[in-house]
């Protein structure tokens, strides 16, 4: 998942570096917390390896079932546009592009884009990912209210992405801690991660749900063969989780400084 949040990117979520940054530079930098720097470092190192692991499991559940081919033989993309059109999907386009675990569903220009590994690859994990895509296709084509709601809150996500970095360096270098309108500033922007992360979890469950029916109803791929599909898509959902998680306590820590501060 990158700068321009799309829908499925199977990847670890995009402010771990920046959340855990500013979590070290709170512990040198903040004071008169109830939160005391020895407790914002210990909750640093928790986080971390929760981030790790999340990334980890991902990678290694992928590669794990890359190496094992379908017995169909069917593709990546052929399973996409199978899905997709049982589902009465015609408008959607259907591309690859460089890259690893970069698969999308682009709902503004109906683009379904693959890594070249998923769109030509016959493997459960390929087709696992490439299934799930096309979950998010149907979700966009039957009205499912929280992809909206997720969209919509993809320009104010994309802004408070790049305003985050900046305001916390900025508020260690210059003022050595956040404070005043630093700090609701800060409040502001985390609270639209956290919603933001929390209305992605549903998103991304449900596509995988259809993901999963829809690939065997449509014998793309035999029941014993799914095992290999739920470990590459549960791995993936537990990014999200972690996204979460991570946004919500460090939306907490903020709130409780403000309060503090008063």
């Amino acid at each position: 998942m990158g700068h321009a949040i799309l829908i499925g990117a199977i990847t670890i979520y995009p402010f771990t570096f920046t959340m855990h940054l500013t979590l070290i530079l709170a512990a040198f930098g903040l004071q008169g917390s109830f939160l005391s720097p020895g407790f914002l470092f210990l909750l640093f190192i928790l986080m971390m390896p929760i981030s790790l692991y999340a990334q980890f499991r991902v990678s290694s559940a992928y590669n794990k079932n890359a190496q094992i081919p379908s017995r169909g033989g069917i593709t990546g993309r052929e399973a996409a546009a199978a899905v997709m059109a049982h589902a009465g999907i015609t408008d959607v386009e259907i591309t690859s592009i460089p890259g690893h675990l970069n698969d999308h569903y682009d709902p503004i220009n109906k683009r379904l884009v693959l890594s070249e590994e998923d769109y030509n690859g016959t493997s459960l994990a390929a087709l696992g990912v490439a299934a799930h895509e096309a979950g998010h296709a149907i979700q966009h084509k039957v009205g499912y209210s929280l992809l909206h709601a997720r969209m919509a809150l993809v320009p104010a996500t994309n802004f408070v992405s790049r305003v985050v970095p900046m305001l916390f360096f900025a508020s260690f270098f210059l003022t050595r801690g956040l404070s005043g309108g630093m700090l609701d500033i800060a409040i502001l922007c985390y609270a639209v991660l956290t919603v933001f992360q929390l209305v992605t979890l549903p998103v991304e469950f449900d596509a995988s749900r259809r993901a999963k029916i829809q690939l065997v109803e449509l014998g793309i791929l035999d029941r014993d063969e799914m095992t290999g599909v739920n470990q590459t898509l549960d791995a993936a959902a537990l990014t999200y989780v972690a996204a979460f998680v991570s946004s919500l306590l460090y939306l907490l820590y903020l709130i409780s400084q403000r309060r503090n501060n008063n």
